[in-house]
């Protein structure tokens, strides 16, 4: 077997890229509302205030703003519920998990210098998860037109066909054997076209002609109402590691750096099932097809930010994070299982499992850059209101290398949108405690927001000061619509989803 998975990865290295499509890309494109319990109640809307560990990633500048040395460390539960809607079924899921969100510490270095007009110099290591991929949605309903065998369909016969002479193993050729042929070969649709034909969910036309006419039909009966289930459980997270430098230059300008290391893993396991029940006498009774994708990979980004104290109660800020460069790698696993019966009654069960793991050549993804405008109003000791509007323009999302991805990033660039998103935060103080609110809006990154709708989001907490040590609490709550496609080709029905993600975090930071 281990010298069998070397033939493949050799060969998929370099003939094969998995079909992507844009969900892929918005994974890392879209950051959720992350980090300090402080940052996470006032709803991320720092980029003018500074002095919190998660300030840096929206405005480097905001490390220039802590007066001592600190370290922070950050709990977080994070709980998602996925409400689906499908052909009228509706089910919900739900998924909780509980991780060290964020990591950090800053050193400031004062220049004591009567003659110099630069205050004071930092730098900060800040580690933060700014994606949690744990999810789960199950979607169950009657499609009353379409089945899975189109998916099947569509591989088999796009780009005139695969060859049936492709398809059929050869005297003492294994299903093994001739899965991972196909996939060094002829790619991941060839092995799409390979799973449905020896599953006998399609099957040549009568009138099928090896060198003209490579035609399949399927062999599913006809006539809808085809009941299916889709169970999809991902895990992972999106790591972002910031080394950050920062100065203050008298008493009214700051200004920031941040080189960013990125870390994804992210494993995705779905299932599909259906169920025919017009004609229980022949053809595809019932199947269970099974994908398991694992993504992993790292990047690169950069940030610049400037912080200036108009008066001592004005702060306005401006940062620019660049695009992030990651490099990605994928491997897949597939299996289907497939019942058909003809008037005798059943077959034995028809297992395709390749028991082969596809790992496919390196692929890059380049996210769009961001630009974001603050605006703080400080009440003396008492309070403060921060304000923070960012453009985002996903449309530039790109795969790499660009002709092998020329067809889905056409596709963003022509489906995905320039978007706004707005953070409102306040914060007010009673002695040693801290209250504090926000609210957040992000516009779709799509054109048709039927697609993926806005993202409204609310968030509350508090804090209390020890002195030389910090305590915060905060809960954060944002909610989505979306439709959700079990398959990119062939099945492309979809379902109704309704996400909620609701937030406890808890955040402990010491003074040095």
């Amino acid at each position: 077997m281990k010298k069998f998975l070397s033939i493949i990865i050799a060969g998929l290295s370099l003939t094969a890229v998995q079909s992507q499509d844009i969900s892929d890309a918005l994974r890392y494109a879209q950051n959720d509302l992350s980090g300090t319990a402080r940052f996470r109640a006032m709803s991320g809307a720092f980029g003018a205030l500074g002095g919190d560990f998660s300030a840096l990633n929206v405005n480097p500048a905001g490390s220039a703003v802590f007066t001592n040395n600190q370290i922070a460390f950050t709990l977080n539960n994070y709980n998602t519920e996925n409400q689906s809607n499908y052909f009228g079924t509706k089910t919900t899921e739900n998924n909780s998990t509980l991780d060290l969100n964020q990591l950090g510490g800053v050193f400031v270095f004062d220049d004591y210098s009567e003659k110099s007009d630069w205050k004071k110099f930092t730098l900060a290591l800040n580690y933060e998860n700014i994606n949690n991929f744990n999810n789960s949605l199950f979607t169950a309903g009657t499609n009353p037109t379409n089945s899975i065998d189109n998916y099947f369909l569509y591989f088999a016969n796009q780009n005139g066909g695969v060859s049936l002479t492709n398809l059929q193993l050869q005297s003492g050729e294994s299903v093994t054997d001739l899965y991972g042929f196909l996939g060094s070969n002829y790619g991941f649709g060839a092995q799409q076209a390979f799973l449905g034909y020896q599953g006998f969910i399609i099957d040549p036309a009568t009138d099928y002609d090896e060198n003209t006419n490579r035609n399949y039909v399927s062999l599913v009966p006809a006539g809808g109402n085809y009941y299916q289930e889709n169970s999809f459980e991902s895990t992972g997270f999106n790591g972002k590691l910031s080394f950050n430098a920062a100065t203050q230059y008298r008493d009214q300008f700051y200004f920031g750096l941040n080189l960013n290391a990125h870390f994804t893993d992210y494993t995705q396991l779905t299932s599909f099932y259906e169920e025919n029940s017009n004609n229980l006498t022949s053809g595809v009774q019932r199947l269970r097809f099974d994908n398991e994708l694992y993504t992993y990979g790292t990047g690169f980004s950069f940030q610049l930010g400037t912080i200036v104290k108009v008066t001592k109660a004005v702060r306005l800020g401006l940062a620019y994070e660049s695009p992030t460069w990651y490099e990605l790698y994928d491997e897949l696993a597939q299996g289907l299982s497939v019942v058909s019966a003809d008037a005798a009654g059943e077959f034995p069960t028809d297992f395709v499992n390749p028991q082969v793991i596809n790992v496919y050549a390196p692929y890059e993804l380049q996210t769009p850059s961001k630009w974001t405008g603050s605006f703080a109003y400080v009440f003396g000791k008492s309070g403060l209101l921060s304000i923070d509007y960012a453009l985002k323009d996903y449309s530039n999302t790109q795969f790499r290398p660009k002709d092998d991805f020329r067809n889905i990033n056409n596709d963003m660039s022509n489906q995905l949108n320039s978007t706004s998103e707005l953070r409102i935060g306040g914060e007010y103080k009673i002695k040693q405690w801290s209250l504090r609110g926000g609210y957040r809006f992000e516009q779709s990154p799509y054109k048709d927001d039927n697609t993926m709708g806005d993202l409204i989001g609310y968030s509350a907490g508090f804090g209390y000061n020890f002195g030389s040590t910090r305590l915060d609490l905060a809960y954060s709550h944002a909610e989505r619509d979306s439709q959700k496609q079990f398959f990119s080709q062939g099945l492309t029905d979809s379902a109704k989803i309704n996400t909620i993600n609701d937030n406890v975090t808890l955040t402990l930071a010491f003074e040095l």
